[in-house]
């Protein structure tokens, strides 16, 4: 974090991944402006929240589904990412054709 720090400064927010409250801890002390908590459990993720609120914006990522977002969300997290969105999608295949024309 300090080597892109140091190349770049602040032109661009940093997100950590965590799957500990210690490692998000971590991840907010080395100057991360944003942590993942990722395959957390409710209760660590309410204890990582208390740890981290207003120190970095907090994203709920992993197992994420209709069944637990409510708790998800109560946890106080900033964000909540649903992968299964994406990931559990059927893929469609496009193509898009450019033609050019003459003016007239």
């Amino acid at each position: 974090m300090a080597a892109v720090r140091a190349a770049w400064g602040r032109r661009f927010r940093l997100e950590v991944e965590a799957a500990t409250a210690a490692e998000a801890m971590e991840a907010a002390a080395a100057g991360a402006d944003w942590v993942m908590l990722d395959n957390m459990t409710i209760p660590e993720m309410k204890k990582t929240v208390r740890l981290l609120r207003g120190r970095v914006k907090i994203e709920a990522s992993g197992n994420v589904c209709l069944d637990n977002i409510r708790q998800i969300a109560e946890t106080g997290v900033d964000f909540i990412s649903i992968g299964r969105l994406t990931h559990s999608a059927r893929a469609v295949d496009l193509s898009l054709e450019i033609k050019t024309t003459r003016r007239r």
